[in-house]
């Protein structure tokens, strides 16, 4: 039987008794199955990755998990939690989310892989230095011969999978992503108020985010109102870098070789422009310092008018401002990148967001990760792609014409916090799901994603692995993400730029690019015969 269709025959039946439930206690509820899945069985997956309950066999023990996830939010779903529930009832799993806030994730992975205390599955970076020695040194199953037993998996793409490969070899499943997922984020009243229109090029956008600083773009009469809000997470620096024509991360000189972003005429004109935007005011002054937590805050309270980000941020961010006064036209609108010196370019997402690594210090056995396996595999279905984003239906989303319209929003706190980050564990291999309500900004956001797939710059050095980035990339990262924030604040000139250029040279930068460039020529020489 096909297993999408029996799961579903079952949470019908399964939802109806939940949201009975539901009515009489508010910690129950749930979007479950049959429990007899594969990740219940061990052993080899059958074909159709289901038990379907009527076979006589006894049901196996729940298998017990720990999940380490990044968290998005401070409210966090409990062990109560009716999609948590849901999660544990349709898979036979006794789960132990481990949420770690997303600030402050990459110090927590590196902790717990030094201490060798490793949840069963855990996201993590794949070009952490600490995730490749742990993987090279036997800390995580290598699961590539493996996926194609299952059949979600085994539909994972091959260009992303060895993007997140470690020595060309898959130590976790990698969480999938939309290519060309960046947008630009602008309040629509203000544009309306100031009569602007998107920005078609770097002029144009410097112009409005000073408008946004010194023209009241709210009509309130006073000087409360700046350009674009950044916060410590560097993403938007890179991602506007690339519109000035750097590289993404690495780039290709003209005589073949790959050299690093910072070392090009391009990234520092970006730099003084990020040091302008600073000096006259149009970004937040904080931003070396403020909690990406908070990122939203400044565009719904009308403080800032911009965000360089994901464009699906326009639809959260909308949403927030709709629940404080509700109305039919979208509060901001969301663009591309506008065109720069060297064309029309914007910074891709690499296919994926991290990878889901399986512990071999809580799973022993080839049998026991089976059963994991299948577990992940199932986590790919609809219906549990749906539970996971979205809730349970009836509960926290409902079908309307075939889309997801959310019941919840940020005002019902208790419904939202069963569902919050619950996401994090989701892969997006396998089948597509239905879609959010077609709305102006939904139809905004994809067709912006969609139109970003012809102008992504892609990093030729992404699937490679270098030991020496491995050993010191930390080290390297904090000498020139450091000083390009001193730089913007004026701490520095550009000769303390330079100076920081000679010290990631000296600490390793040097060896580094030697290092990436063989193995750039040893690719390009294996992909060639």
């Amino acid at each position: 039987m096909n297993r999408s269709k029996g799961w579903k025959r079952k949470a019908a039946l399964l939802l109806s008794a939940v949201m009975v439930l539901g009515v009489l206690s508010a910690c129950s509820g749930g979007n479950g199955g049959s429990g007899g899945t594969n990740a219940g069985t061990g052993g080899e997956p059958p074909a159709t990755g289901t038990n379907e309950g009527n076979t006589g066999e006894a049901k196996a023990e729940p298998l017990k998990l720990s999940f380490m996830v990044p968290a998005f939010e401070t409210e966090l779903p409990g062990k109560d939690s009716p999609v948590l529930q849901a999660l544990q009832e349709a898979t036979n799993t006794d789960i132990t989310m481990q949420f770690v806030p997303n600030s402050s994730y990459g110090d927590k992975m590196n902790i717990t892989l030094a201490s060798g205390q490793l949840p069963t599955l855990m996201v993590v970076d794949r070009n952490s230095a600490s995730f490749i020695n742990a993987a090279r040194t036997g800390a995580f199953w290598e699961l590539g011969p493996y996926l194609q037993d299952y059949p979600n998996l085994s539909q994972a793409n091959p260009i992303i999978l060895n993007n997140s490969s470690v020595d060309g070899k898959t130590y976790g499943i990698y969480r999938g992503r939309v290519l060309g997922r960046m947008g630009v984020t602008i309040n629509r009243d203000w544009m309306e108020n100031l009569g602007l229109e998107e920005p078609k090029s770097l002029e144009e956008f410097y112009a409005l985010l000073k408008a946004f600083k010194e023209d009241d773009p709210d009509g309130n009469g006073k000087d409360d109102t700046y350009g674009i809000v950044v916060t410590k997470y560097a993403g938007p620096w890179d991602i506007m870098q690339t519109w000035f024509g750097a590289p993404n991360k690495w780039g290709e000189a003209e005589d073949g070789s790959l050299v690093p972003a910072h070392t090009t005429p391009e990234y520092l004109e970006a730099l003084k422009f990020f040091r302008q935007l600073y000096e006259e005011g149009l970004v937040n002054a904080d931003f070396a310092v403020m909690d990406p937590a908070v990122w939203n805050d400044p565009i719904i309270n009308g403080e800032a008018g911009v965000m360089v980000d994901v464009a699906d941020a326009a639809r959260r961010i909308n949403e927030k401002m709709q629940d404080k006064e509700a109305r039919d036209k979208p509060y901001v609108n969301v663009f591309q990148a506008p065109p720069g010196p060297k064309g029309h370019r914007d910074m891709p997402t690499s296919g994926y967001a991290n990878v889901i690594a399986v512990s071999k210090s809580q799973v022993k056995t080839e049998e026991e990760l089976r059963r994991v396996l299948a577990f992940l595999d199932q986590l790919n279905d609809e219906d549990m792609q749906m539970l996971l984003g979205y809730g349970i239906e009836g509960r926290h989303y409902e079908m309307v014409d075939g889309y997801i319209h959310p019941l919840v929003g940020p005002e019902d706190v208790a419904l939202s916090t069963e569902l919050r980050s619950m996401n994090q564990m989701l892969m997006f291999i396998g089948p597509e799901t239905p879609t959010l309500e077609s709305t102006e900004i939904n139809d905004k956001v994809a067709e912006v994603q969609a139109l970003n797939e012809e102008i992504v710059v892609a990093n030729p050095a992404e699937p490679l692995i270098s030991d020496v980035y491995a050993q010191k990339g930390q080290q390297l990262d904090n000498i020139i993400n450091d000083a390009r924030i001193k730089y913007i604040v004026g701490q520095i000139d550009e000769s303390g730029l330079e100076e920081a250029f000679q010290l990631w040279l000296s600490s390793g930068g040097n060896d580094y690019i030697e290092e990436i460039n063989k193995l750039y020529q040893e690719a390009q020489a294996a992909q060639a015969g």
